[in-house]
């Protein structure tokens, strides 16, 4: 795997508008994903893991959303000092995105052919009898047999197993350096699941390329991960290599998650689950966002934002409990 980053977002905050005040969906955060590389966004609903991914691909919507501040930086080019035409031409080309409802992302009054049909005329300026071909190429690679009639049903004929792998089908179809796969799996039962899972890893390995993968799910995190990044109201607060990371989570809420995730064979009377609510985010205050929820909340947690620092074995941890370990690491 490459050391140099394909993708590196550099403090990157993405607000939004509303009448109640400024929300900040994301708010400063840095990551990388190298060439080959699956990177994991994990963390609970409203955390900002899709308005990451949205951003990457310039999908933010104004005036209410906007780019605030930061860099992303893809493959040597910063996405968002790009002109429209320009970012259109990188974006379903050489970064592709499987949106998280399958249903919602196709036209409904559009043949599947036809959706799947425009952007490899549109990028690969192929016609349309080449593009028909390539689109039963691409319905055969992942797994649906009929191809012929696949192409020419409607959504709403589809199952959403069905349509899940159509929308990894039109990802792929470009070959991008880069794919975003928000929430892949969900509303999916485990044996799809599994076969959307290892589907994306044969492509990964097949043709090298990098993988953010977002989701809430600890177990797809685990099976797919190579790096993980944990985010909270906003923020980075934990990320690592995969295997250190689940094997010693610093960060209580990163300790939590892993908590909560049901355990194989192992009768539990009740779940886990971490106590308080996530903060309003128009209320938020200098802190530590977890420390409402925290059992090892201190006085400087309620008052200071502890910074994102390496800690041990390339993990990062924004927690004042490991100030002084952070510091031997700096």
């Amino acid at each position: 795997m490459s050391t140099h980053s394909l993708l590196h977002i550099q403090h990157l905050s993405t607000y939004f508008d509303t009448d109640e005040g400024t929300v900040k969906a994301v708010d400063d955060i840095s990551l990388h994903v190298r060439p080959g590389e699956i990177v994991c966004i994990v963390g609970e609903s409203g955390c900002g893991k899709s308005i990451t991914a949205l951003s990457v691909m310039g999908l933010i919507e104004a005036p209410t959303g906007r780019i605030a501040d930061g860099i992303i930086d893809f493959d040597g080019q910063n996405l968002l000092s790009l002109s429209k035409n320009h970012l259109r031409s990188i974006r379903g080309n050489d970064i592709a995105m499987i949106f998280q409802e399958p249903m919602s992302s196709l036209n409904p009054v559009i043949t599947i052919g036809e959706q799947m049909s425009e952007p490899l005329i549109i990028h690969k300026k192929m016609n349309k009898k080449q593009a028909q071909k390539r689109v039963l190429e691409l319905i055969t690679q992942v797994g649906i047999s009929r191809p012929e009639q696949i192409a020419k049903s409607y959504p709403h004929e589809l199952s959403g197993g069905m349509l899940q792998r159509i929308m990894i089908a039109i990802a792929i179809s470009c070959d991008p350096k880069l794919l975003i796969a928000d929430e892949p799996t969900t509303a999916l039962d485990v044996t799809i699941q599994a076969q959307i899972l290892d589907m994306l890893r044969e492509f990964r390995s097949q043709s090298d390329m990098s993988i953010l993968l977002i989701t809430h799910d600890l177990g797809v995190v685990a099976e797919m991960a190579d790096y993980v990044v944990v985010m909270y109201s906003g923020k980075i607060v934990e990320e690592g290599e995969v295997v250190e990371l689940f094997a010693n989570p610093r960060h209580p809420y990163t300790q939590g998650l892993l908590r909560s995730k049901p355990i194989i064979n192992q009768r539990q009377k009740e779940l886990y689950s971490i106590p308080g609510y996530v903060p309003n985010p128009l209320e938020l205050q200098e802190s530590c966002y977890f420390h409402e929820r925290c059992e090892h909340c201190m006085d400087i947690c309620r008052t200071q934002e502890p910074p994102l620092r390496d800690v041990e074995n390339g993990q990062k941890t924004a927690c004042w409990l490991y100030e002084k370990e952070a510091a031997v690491h700096v």
